[in-house]
C-alpha cells in the first residue's frame, strides 16, 4: 500500500526559446512494441493488461495525480471517442511504461506526445512531472465531473494512496468514466509520452516511458554493461 501524503504544487517557466523536435531518437524503448512474445520474455519485460479506459471526449491527460496548482495537462492529439485498453510493460519489478492502444498493427513512426499548453514551445516542456511515485491516464472529462476542485483533488489522492502498482476507478458510481492510475518506474521524474502512428498519420499507440528500460531491453545486466 502507497503511504498517503500531501498534495504537491509545481510551476513550470516558459522556454526561453521554440524549436522543433523529432521525437524518434528520444526514446530508445520505441522498438518495445515490434519485440515477439519469446524476445519480450527474453528481455524479461512483463505485459500486463488493467483494464479498459473510456475516453468519451478523446482528450487525453496524462498527470501525477497528485500535483495541484497546475492545469491537468491534455494532450493536443485527439483520439476517436471509445473505451480503449490500458496495459503496463514491466520490468525489474517496476511499472517501465505505460500504454493505450488505439487500433492493431506495428506503428510506422513516432512523434512526440504534445500537451495543449506546449505547442509551439520547446520540446522539454512536452513531459509531465512526477512528484509522488504515481501517474494517471484519464479523459479531459473528468475535469468538470464534480461539483469542485477540491473534490477532485481529494478523490484522486485518496485513489492514489490506496493501491498497490496500478489501479482503474470509477470516481463516480454508475458512471462508466473511469481512471487508470499506475506507479512510474524507480519514482519522481520528468516523464514523456509518445504517439505511435500508422501509415495514414493516426495513433495505434499511446506510450508514456518511465525510464526503465534500456534499449526496450528489461534486463538489469544489460544495462550495466551497455
Amino acid at each position: 500500500m502507497r503511504r498517503s501524503r500531501p498534495a504537491a504544487s509545481a510551476a513550470i517557466s516558459p522556454p526561453a526559446t521554440s524549436t522543433e523536435w523529432d521525437s524518434a531518437p528520444a526514446s530508445s524503448n520505441l522498438g518495445v512494441f515490434a519485440l515477439s512474445e519469446a524476445e519480450m520474455a527474453e528481455r524479461k519485460i512483463i505485459v500486463t493488461a488493467i483494464g479498459e479506459l473510456e475516453l468519451p471526449t478523446g482528450e487525453i491527460i496524462a498527470c501525477d495525480p497528485l500535483i495541484t496548482g497546475l492545469e491537468r495537462p491534455v494532450f493536443s492529439r485527439k483520439v476517436r471517442p471509445g473505451c480503449y485498453p490500458v496495459t503496463l510493460l514491466e520490468a525489474q519489478g517496476r511499472v517501465a511504461a505505460a500504454v493505450l492502444r488505439f487500433g492493431t498493427g506495428l506503428p510506422v513512426r513516432w512523434e512526440l506526445a504534445a500537451f495543449v499548453r506546449d505547442v509551439g514551445t520547446s520540446s522539454w516542456k512536452s513531459g509531465f512531472i512526477v512528484d509522488d511515485n504515481v501517474a494517471s491516464f484519464m479523459d479531459k472529462s473528468v475535469l468538470t465531473l464534480m461539483s469542485d476542485q477540491e473534490e477532485l483533488d481529494s478523490y484522486l489522492a485518496d485513489v492514489a494512496c490506496s493501491f498497490d502498482k496500478f489501479r482503474m476507478d470509477n470516481p463516480v458510481d454508475g458512471n462508466p468514466l473511469n481512471i487508470a492510475m499506475f506507479d512510474t518506474g524507480f519514482g519522481d521524474g520528468n516523464y514523456y509520452s509518445f504517439w505511435g502512428l500508422d501509415a495514414a498519420g493516426e495513433p495505434l499507440v499511446l506510450m508514456t516511458d518511465f525510464e526503465v528500460l534500456e534499449n526496450a531491453d528489461g534486463r538489469e545486466s544489460s544495462q550495466s554493461n551497455s
